[in-house]
């Protein structure tokens, strides 16, 4: 009786001790929670008042921006920041000659890293080291611009839409990361496919591309986002006012607009020119396409991402 009453208080302290260091650790995990929440809610308030707070100035007059630099909500909207920019004729050539650096750019550096990518990956391709060797030199060692320039004007490619899109073709870093992707890919399917008498590119295009839609849509999303911010090759090689693309078109106006600004203050003009509420625009309208168009890859982007760097 005594041994059983042993065991009976025993088995007690054991539980109590349990429900003890159960409580401990869900009273440790509690603040842990609250720390963590803390911090998230600050860094997203850190990204996301200087967003709003943008959005907010390219909508406020200048006077309520001066009483109020970080502003949130404005008391006095107002259309006028963007009617400078919609009104001069420059930034419809800007979007116009954009969209057609995106619309012709984008599949050909899609078709180009994917071809790459999907020749590099292959076990069997010869030379395969030493092309791929050679293609990560260039991540480190480039001709510079100066050779570029000159190769652009003996093909006659000066002040065209085509110096722009060709001379940005494959980007090293997103070839490799498509490569990690393809080399995930199981070989069985390949070779089933060869079994069955399929060419390479019939491989790539009815096998290996619908398998790699996530990498795909991610790096569209890449590739959109660089030639949408378009503007150091542009700035090169583009003279002609009707070739401008947007960022440029952009650039002009608010250095116009600070410029102005100075001159009707230092004669003391009664009107002035809020450029920083022009800037503000400018940022809204340059990014607000690229916004519109993020959420339908979203899902592909994360996934893309997150694959590319486990199998890499």
């Amino acid at each position: 009786m005594s041994t059983q009453a042993e065991k009976i208080q025993t088995d007690a302290i054991q539980k109590q001790v349990k429900i003890r260091i159960k409580r401990d650790y869900r009273h440790r995990f509690e603040l842990l929670d609250v720390f963590l929440l803390a911090f998230l809610v600050f860094f997203a308030a850190a990204i996301i008042l200087p967003f709003v707070s943008v959005i907010a100035t390219s909508f406020a007059t200048q006077r309520e921006y001066l009483s109020s630099p970080l502003l949130l909500i404005p008391t006095e909207p107002t259309m006028a920041n963007y009617q400078i920019l919609f009104v001069d004729g420059r930034i419809w050539v800007g979007y116009r000659t954009t969209l057609l650096i995106l619309a012709i750019g984008v599949p050909f550096n899609m078709f180009l890293t994917t071809s790459v990518a999907y020749a590099l990956s292959r076990p069997r391709f010869p030379g395969k080291k030493i092309f791929l060797y050679g293609i990560l030199f260039t991540m480190l060692f480039s001709g510079g611009i100066v050779p570029m320039y000159l190769l652009m004007l003996e093909l006659g490619l000066i002040n065209t839409i085509w110096s722009v899109i060709l001379v940005y073709g494959v980007n090293t870093f997103y070839m490799i990361i498509m490569r990690a992707y393809f080399i995930s890919l199981p070989d069985s399917l390949m070779e089933s496919a060869k079994l069955d008498g399929a060419s390479e590119w019939r491989i790539l295009f009815q096998i290996v591309l619908p398998l790699s839609m996530p990498i795909i849509a991610t790096l569209i999303l890449f590739f959109s986002v660089d030639r949408w911010n378009e503007w150091f090759n542009a700035m090169i090689f583009l003279r002609r006012n009707n070739m401008v693309p947007l960022q440029m078109v952009l650039r002009s106006m608010v250095i116009e607009a600070t410029i102005d600004r100075t001159m009707e203050a230092s004669q003391g003009l009664g009107e002035i020119t809020f450029s920083d509420g022009m800037r503000m625009a400018a940022v809204v309208v340059t990014m607000l396409p690229i916004m519109c168009f993020y959420p339908f890859l979203q899902k592909h982007f994360v996934k893309g991402i997150m694959i590319g760097a486990i199998k890499a």
